[in-house]
């Protein structure tokens, strides 16, 4: 029989750098996957189905939250995000180790569905760079509209 994956969980504030961590990861070990969560959002320029969200109704997150399918989700700004419990579980017990991106709330419960996984928290190296590096993705953003 094959050994179950292990769910390692990135979380810290907006800004700490769980991004570029989880990218440098990833590039290091292709092996382990990435989950992709769901979202009531459209899609944004040059973001794939499948890649970077599932674009889903509200309707339908609704009815995914009534039949306890998201190990975590959150309304932010009159949308939804949540990481679906079926593509964690599936890659697990195909022995595939798997990261989740998420905030801070959402790694807390998921502590509580999958307390043996492994939670890493992000600290920026200070509150000042913190700052510096939100301003900066602030601006980025400006300048994409």
């Amino acid at each position: 029989m094959k050994n179950k994956g292990l769910l390692i969980v990135i979380s810290g504030p907006s800004g700490a750098g769980k991004g570029t961590i989880c990218k440098a990861l990833l590039e290091k070990h292709p092996e382990i996957k990435l989950s992709v969560s769901c979202t009531t959002r459209s899609p944004r320029q040059n973001e794939v189905e499948g890649i970077n969200y599932y674009f889903i109704s509200k309707d339908k997150f609704k009815e995914m939250i009534e039949k306890d399918e998201f190990l975590e989700y959150a309304e932010v700004y009159d949308n939804y995000y949540g990481t679906p419990r079926q593509n964690v579980e599936r890659i697990l017990n195909e022995g595939n180790d798997i990261i989740l991106e998420i905030d801070i709330q959402g790694a807390l419960k998921v502590k509580e569905k999958y307390p043996e996984g492994v939670f890493v928290f992000i600290m920026p190296p200070s509150m000042e760079e913190l700052k510096n590096r939100i301003k900066r993705g602030v601006q980025k953003l400006k300048s994409l509209f």
